[in-house]
């Protein structure tokens, strides 16, 4: 029987620190039974995604190190960057891959921020299906006010209280630690430096303003460009294509179009061939007549 295996996905507020990146992602790499798949940094969100898989055992001591490297190279009262963030471990999401159910992904994330806390004394939120309250299952609801919004709150504001650790904030600031499904981390650029279009256009693409379900988007100014940032939380029922057409068509409402796009971390192939037979309006396309998948499995 296959062995079971988990994604994890974990987000740390550097990225123009070469050194504290690598430090992390080394701290990831040398821990057995694991496997870094991708690393993406950003400069202008200051922001750095990696992703690894690995055993259930395997991934909950590599996050566990990478937090802790974290800690120790990202000082929090000097980070500045685009993107909202709580912590030097921002939020680390695990997913299962294989031979997995939700429920185990949510035993991990608990038992992680139980030990975060109580090793490394940092507070530990919950959210997604990890979450212990209706109002932590979103990811933007506990990260608003952003570390500085936090450091004010967090030993007054009943609604600040952590799931786990102090309600105090040291330099590493806060960590969010949850599971869920996959998730597509997905930007588009527009041929603009005025931000304020991709901030309208985030308002009607968003689910919480009225947009599509299972989209999370904001509006930002990225190297000079505006930049419509999103989450998509589930890409069966709200497909790529759909919010990138629905962009499109928004951005031509204010004179302008699409540049280019760019994906953070891994997609599902599943979402890629989506968008493929879209576009190319081909009936029968499916993994199967994908060269390489033939050629070598599907299995990790």
């Amino acid at each position: 029987m296959s062995r079971k295996i988990v994604e994890c996905i974990p987000n740390f507020s550097a990225a123009r620190d070469k050194r504290a990146v690598t430090k992390i992602r080394d701290a990831i790499r040398h821990v057995p039974g694991v496997r870094v798949l991708d690393v993406e940094s950003d400069d202008d969100h200051n922001r750095s995604v990696m992703t690894f898989v690995g055993t259930p055992e395997a991934a909950i001591e590599a996050a566990y190190q990478a937090i802790a490297a974290a800690a120790k190279y990202i000082d929090m009262d000097k980070h500045r960057g685009a993107h909202p963030r709580l912590g030097a471990t921002d939020v680390v999401p695990f997913v299962p891959i294989q031979n997995m159910e939700m429920a185990e992904a949510v035993t991990l994330a608990r038992a992680l921020g139980q030990r975060v806390a109580e090793t490394l004394q940092i507070p530990v939120y919950l959210y997604e299906e990890a979450a212990t309250r209706p109002d932590r299952r979103n990811l933007e609801n506990i990260r608003r006010g952003e570390y500085e919004g936090l450091q004010q709150r967090i030993a007054t504001d009943p609604d600040r209280v952590p799931d786990f650790g102090p309600r105090v904030l040291g330099k590493a600031g806060a960590t969010v630690i949850g599971a869920r499904n996959p998730l597509i981390a997905f930007n588009v650029y527009l041929n603009t430096d005025d931000v304020h279009i991709a901030k309208r256009i985030a308002r009607t693409i968003r689910y919480s303003s009225g947009g599509f379900r299972y989209v999370k988007a904001m509006g930002l100014l990225v190297e000079g460009q505006a930049q419509v940032s999103m989450n998509l939380t589930n890409f069966r029922k709200t497909p790529v294509h759909l919010v990138v057409e629905t962009i499109r068509r928004e951005a031509a409402r204010y004179g302008a179009m699409i540049s280019r796009s760019e994906l953070i971390g891994l997609v599902p192939q599943d979402a890629i061939l989506a968008a493929a037979k879209w576009y190319l309006q081909t009936d029968n396309l499916t993994s199967e007549l994908v060269l390489e998948n033939r050629l070598y499995g599907d299995e990790i």
